[in-house]
């Protein structure tokens, strides 16, 4: 304690003698060299003391070095851990890398980095979110300095600093992610954190916002350019297309019909082009405001947005188109080919209707049905064929829609079948053809349409009476212009004269007047029988032929008028009397034949 005692009191008076003053340093003379006895007397008495504080302060050293060296092993074994301890976090990462994708931050659609790992409780998108959202808040200061970014790296996290704010961090973590030491990672980052500053920082300049004015005005008088010239080519397009009125334009005639008069076709013509003048503004409105929102940073994204609203769909549409263009090829080649087989059918048919083809047991009047259904057989093959390379036949609504429309026809078509099959039999039976006069049950009258639902007659007196296909096939019908044509038809007519008229003058006269009768046939020669030997008269029945059945009320009309006159110019009266008579001895009935 001594020692200690005199060590402070040296120390004292050195610090008191390095205090100004004259007086200060003649005390400390007298006071040094009063006690220096003292002290040398002291130390001598301590050596001891001092040789033993020697000895324990060798011993600390050695002590010391040993707890370094402790301390160092320690330290060599920690770190020993936590290079093995990275090395198992490494070697997971790496295999997680594969199939991890990490969270971008994207500034202005530019891609800087990306995030792997959590820090602080904040996971990789919310760590990316405020890196992008920190990033976009410090380009707007007006006085931005992007080189003022700096790297602060305390407890082995890397903060990337502009003066006192955080912009974002890295760990170990993102570093064993990355792949590369933690302070190569930060400085990477650092740099693309500056170059989008200093991209961010030029794009909200005061010049290059006064730049972007000005090309926005430009746009939009280029658009009202286009407009009012669009409008002034209209007008006098529409002048031009009243001026083809009375020039190049000609009524538009089908058959006899005229479907389209000059006038009519100005209107159409003009609706056409407004049409194309309204397509021609929204095609430049569709290219003009997407332009106008490309040309400020915010709203670009927008700009995309209506770009891919006018792109997908066109590119959808013509990938399309271009995918399609094999099976397209395939259906052009399938109609193709059907389109020259139906005409080969119908040149064949044309010559068998035309007799310059004689097939035997096919009649001429067949060719034309039989080409229709040939026809009709093909078109559905042909249709059936290219079904599956038609654009959409896969999808289930394309299906559903096809099965609904079979279904509707299969349900509601029944009646319809079943009179078409009934006009092909009618066709191949051939009980008529257009032009017969027939009688079908109890309508008489010409043929004047066959289709294959239903038949139309015309009566005598002009009635037009249509018939369907399935009823025909289950009634019966006479064809008398078939039997004028290749036998003669035979007329008839009835008439009832007495018994006391004889018989031979009444088939005479009945003879003479079917021949006097105009379309009555000499030859054959015209036949009477008689149907019947009646309680009061006899029946006598006229036979004459005609080759005219269309005319058959007319003949039947003269004919009687005929049998008439011929009569009264024989003095028979057509009656038919009621004879009484009792065998009392009167006078028999029977009458002298004057032919005789």
């Amino acid at each position: 304690m001594k020692l200690v005692h005199n060590i402070f009191y040296l120390t004292f008076l050195i610090l008191f003698s390095l205090l100004p003053g004259v007086s200060k340093a003649q005390l400390f003379t007298t006071q040094a060299s009063a006690n220096e006895k003292e002290i040398q007397e002291e130390l001598k008495n301590d050596s001891a003391f001092i040789a033993s504080l020697r000895d324990s302060l060798d011993n600390a050293r050695l002590n010391e070095a040993n707890t370094r060296m402790e301390l160092e092993n320690l330290r060599y074994s920690l770190l020993t851990a936590d290079s093995v301890k990275r090395q198992e976090q490494k070697a997971r990462i790496d295999s997680l890398r594969a199939f991890t994708v990490g969270v971008p931050v994207v500034v202005e659609e530019d891609t800087l980095f990306e995030f792997y790992s959590k820090r602080g409780g904040y996971s990789p998108q919310q760590r990316a979110l405020m890196a992008s959202s920190q990033i976009l808040a410090l380009s707007r200061k007006f006085n931005l300095n992007p080189d003022s970014v700096y790297i602060a790296t305390t407890d082995n996290i890397s903060d990337i600093m502009y003066e006192n704010e955080v912009i974002t961090s890295f760990t170990e973590q993102d570093a064993l992610w990355a792949g590369m030491p933690q302070d190569s990672l930060a400085i990477k980052n650092m740099a693309m954190i500056v170059g989008e500053l200093n991209k961010l920082k030029q794009e909200h300049s005061l010049w290059l916002l006064i730049r972007r004015i000005c090309f926005l005005i430009l746009v939009i008088a280029g658009q009202y350019a286009l407009y009012r010239i669009t409008k002034w080519l209209f007008r006098k397009l529409s002048r031009r297309i009243e001026g083809m009125k009375d020039t190049k334009l000609h009524p538009i005639m089908i058959q006899n019909y005229e479907l389209l008069d000059t006038s009519k076709q100005v209107v159409l013509i003009e609706f056409l082009a407004k049409i194309g003048f309204y397509a021609v503004i929204a095609v430049q409105l569709l290219f003009t405001v997407p332009t106008i929102f490309y040309i400020f940073p915010p709203t670009k994204a927008l700009a995309y947005i209506l770009l891919g609203y006018i792109w997908t769909p066109v590119k959808g549409i013509l990938v399309g188109i271009v995918d399609y263009i094999p099976d397209l090829i395939t259906i052009i080649i399938i109609c193709i080919a059907i389109r020259y087989l139906i005409k080969l059918f119908k040149y064949l048919c044309n010559e068998v209707a035309t007799e310059r083809l004689k097939i035997p047991g096919f009649y001429p009047d067949w060719a034309l049905p039989t080409f229709n259904i040939i026809r009709f057989l093909l078109i559905a093959f042909m249709i059936a064929m290219i079904y599956p390379y038609l654009p959409g036949s896969d999808k289930g609504v394309f299906q559903g829609i096809s099965v609904f429309v079979g279904l509707i026809i299969s349900l509601g078509s029944s009646t319809v079948i079943g009179n078409v099959i009934a006009g092909w039999v009618i066709t191949y039976m051939r009980p008529f053809k257009k032009g017969d006069r027939i009688k079908l049950n109890d309508t008489v009258g010409d043929i004047i349409e066959k289709t294959p639902l239903v038949t139309r007659i015309r009566t005598p007196k002009n009635e037009i009476v249509t018939m369907p296909n399935s009823f025909i096939m289950s009634s019966q019908s006479i064809n008398y212009s078939r039997s004028a044509n290749e036998f003669g038809l035979i007329l008839h007519a009835e008439v009832t004269i007495g018994y006391d008229v004889p018989w031979r003058l009444v088939h005479r006269m009945l003879i003479d007047a079917a021949l006097r009768t105009k379309g009555i046939l000499h030859e054959p020669h015209p036949f009477v029988l008689e149907t019947g030997l009646n309680d009061w008269y006899p029946v006598y029945q006229i036979n004459a032929y005609t080759r005219d059945a269309q005319r058959m009320a007319a003949i039947y009309s003269d004919l009687f008028q005929n049998i008439q006159d011929r009569f009264n110019e024989e003095g028979v009266e057509i009656m038919s009397p009621t004879y009484i008579a009792a065998r009392d001895g009167n006078p028999s009935t029977v009458v002298t034949d004057p032919m005789k």
